[in-house]
């Protein structure tokens, strides 16, 4: 740093009375041109780390995500409306913007698919998955952990459900009867409405969907549209998370008398929020973990309304070995 002492290019009255023109032009050429080094030493000091951030920045190793503007972008399986989802999860995203420090974002997902697929090219960096799903995504990111699930997930169940037209009735057993009716699973993609419900099929029936069932079967896309078409009798059978169905029922929106639930399933791990380990080099080594804490810690019904769950828990991957295996038994994971 350069120290002007003071008066170090000034002279007394009498001075600059007795100097002449050329010399007092030579001191003010020289009081100007040093007044022009100290300017451009002052500026080249912000970009060398002279300033708050950059100095935290050479610190830490790394820019806060605050001073870059970062924003850490989450995403959900549909497994919901679309609509009915943002409206659900952009609280969720301003309750952890406020908790981390930093700006965090819902992006809504076209299909489960697209929200692996997100994941995996980096578009978001956490996701609410199904058990499928979220195995898929850490087998294609390496790295990654599933880090939060809901109480309800290590012992998660789907339920079976007709419509009262078939005359089919609730049972202990695996319905064997369904095989002759119209059913639908929900998405390709998903856990409680296609994968363990063909699990089960052929573990009970020894046969593939294709070969169980007479007609042809569907996939509706998501677990509401499940239970609407049932109830509607698009498809006389299909399979949901009993979460959804249990939602729709109290809400008013289906009559358990006229889509009944006819089996529930065996338990099984399910959905969760899987993280990118990359999340810890953009926004600070301990991210991964703060988030989970934050995540942990939400006590508040409306924010937990948009998981359907009661509280969050911690996850880890081996929680989901065994989704993996059946996973990997359909062909549905490397």
């Amino acid at each position: 740093m350069i120290r002007l002492l003071p008066n170090s290019n000034s002279t007394a009255p009498s001075d600059r009375c007795q100097a002449g023109p050329k010399r007092a032009r030579r001191r003010f050429l020289s009081t100007l041109a040093l007044t022009g080094l100290v300017a451009m030493l002052g500026c080249g000091g912000g970009d060398s780390g002279g300033g708050s951030s950059s100095g935290e920045a050479s610190k830490t190793g790394s820019t806060p995500a605050k001073a870059t503007g970062q924003t850490l972008r989450f995403t959900a399986i549909p497994d919901h409306n679309t609509t009915e989802l943002r409206a659900k999860y952009d609280p969720v995203a301003a309750h952890l913007s406020s908790v981390l420090g930093f700006p965090v974002e819902y992006v809504p997902s076209a299909d489960y698919g697209a929200s692996v697929e997100m994941f995996k090219n980096g578009d978001v960096q956490l996701a609410w998955f199904g058990g499928l799903t979220g195995v898929q995504a850490r087998q294609a990111v390496p790295g990654a952990r599933a880090i939060v699930q809901g109480k309800e997930d290590p012992e998660y169940y789907s339920y079976f459900i007709a419509n009262a037209s078939t005359g089919l009735a609730p049972s202990d057993d695996f319905p064997m009867d369904i095989a002759k009716y119209k059913f639908t699973f929900g998405s390709q993609s998903s856990t409680s409405g296609r994968l363990m419900p063909e699990y089960y099929i052929r573990q009970h029936s020894g046969k593939s969907p294709t070969e169980f069932f007479t007609h042809e079967f569907g996939f509706s896309g998501s677990h509401d549209k499940t239970v609407e078409q049932v109830a509607n009798g698009t498809y006389e059978v299909g399979a949901c998370n009993y979460g959804t169905y249990d939602k729709m029922v109290a809400d008013g929106k289906v009559d358990p008398a006229v889509c009944k639930i006819i089996w529930k399933t065996p338990t099984y791990a399910d959905y969760n929020f899987t993280a990118r380990p990359d999340i810890d080099e953009t926004f600070g080594p301990g991210t991964i973990d703060k988030i989970q804490k934050a995540c942990t810690a939400i006590h508040d019904p409306k924010l937990l309304a948009a998981f359907q769950r009661s509280a969050l828990i911690p996850a880890t991957n081996a929680e989901f070995d065994n989704i993996l295996a059946v996973a990997r038994e359909l062909g549905m994971a490397r």
